[in-house]
């Protein structure tokens, strides 16, 4: 079973940066993709970036090229995501996710079967 624990989100003004991490355990062939997404209030959780667990292969959402950046670091099993640039619509809350899929790039929810609790980032103009 995977566990995932998110940290790092907080309040940021528009153009700052901050970085989130997530804590991961569990068959590293059931996180082969690590993805994160977000969730605003009313909208649907939708896809931000992914990363494969062994290649570092990376996947954006074309709302994020440029200004976040996934990592691993697979000795510490930790996945961080860099985010700068940040807009008010980056708002939201952020999820850590994997899943054992390994063909394709998956990027809808219903592909990552594991999850955290999120964690709460919020952008000020």
């Amino acid at each position: 079973q995977v566990q995932l624990v998110e940290s790092g989100g907080g309040l940021v003004q528009a153009g700052g940066s901050l970085r989130l991490s997530c804590a991961a355990s569990g068959p590293p062939a059931m996180r082969w993709v690590m993805g994160w997404f977000r969730q605003a209030p009313g909208k649907e959780r939708e896809f931000v970036i992914s990363i494969t667990w062994g290649g570092g292969s990376a996947y954006y959402a074309d709302s994020v090229k440029g200004r976040f950046t996934i990592s691993r670091d697979i000795a510490k099993n930790m996945v961080y995501l860099q985010m700068d640039s940040l807009k008010p619509e980056d708002t939201a809350v952020y999820y850590c996710a994997a899943t054992s899929i390994r063909a394709g790039v998956p990027r809808s929810a219903a592909d990552f079967s594991s999850w955290g609790q999120g964690t709460q980032v919020t952008v000020s103009s």
